[in-house]
């Protein structure tokens, strides 16, 4: 196990009994929410105290197997595991992240500018990618690449849920916090949403290990 997973731990010890709601709208394009967000939304799974259980519903069950079915998934698995094995990030951890920020729509640009997958902006392109890459930041394999240097490299630096505040909010907002998660209620719940998706796709993928990285009351 990466060392950097051992904060996994305290990490999911989150101050709220921690949820994870989604659907699929009629465009294909999935939609997660640390809680119900309208009836459209259903639970993919959820926890009690502190004990993380696996989604039991037909509709959470079904949202998390659309992450191994959906034609937009499959077609960038190959990148997301090149990704992955190239910077030394965990594929579900890469998949979590493209779930939440951009529903794997992959041509997906923010008010921000923020394009891609991985909604990779300007600025952590410039820092990130080559001038080329920088240019064709929008094509899956080279906004992947880039999502997971820039999270390499954060995990180096952070425990994993101030990483992830930091690809969210900016390093700065983290640094300014005190290298801890900010007060900032959409970091937080960004954070809260990205680990308890990569635990799902963990409980997947990878139950044993799942289940070492699961908190009992």
């Amino acid at each position: 196990m990466r060392a950097w997973l051992l904060v996994l731990l305290a990490c999911l010890a989150l101050p709220v009994h921690a949820e994870l709601w989604g659907f699929v709208d009629a465009a294909g394009v999935a939609h997660f929410a640390p809680r119900q967000l309208d009836a459209r939304y259903k639970p993919v799974l959820g926890s009690v105290g502190m004990q993380r259980v696996p989604g039991k519903t037909d509709a959470g069950l079904a949202l998390l197997n659309w992450l191994d079915i959906a034609p937009e998934v499959k077609a960038v698995q190959p990148w997301v595991r090149e990704a992955a094995a190239r910077h030394g990030v965990d594929a579900e951890l890469l998949k979590a992240i493209i779930a939440v920020e951009s529903g794997y729509q992959k041509a997906a640009v923010s008010p921000r500018g923020a394009m891609g997958l991985m909604q990779i902006t300007p600025e952590t392109a410039a820092r990130y990618a080559t001038p080329a890459d920088a240019a064709r930041l929008i094509e899956p394999r080279i906004n992947i690449h880039t999502g997971a240097r820039m999270l390499a490299d954060l995990l180096r630096r952070f425990p994993i849920d101030t990483a992830l505040a930091a690809w969210n909010a900016g390093e700065g907002a983290v640094r300014r916090a005190g290298n801890r998660l900010p007060d900032i209620d959409e970091t937080q719940a960004h954070v809260q949403l990205v680990l308890e998706l990569y635990w799902a796709l963990l409980q997947q993928s990878q139950p044993a290990r799942a289940q070492r990285l699961t908190l009992h009351p």
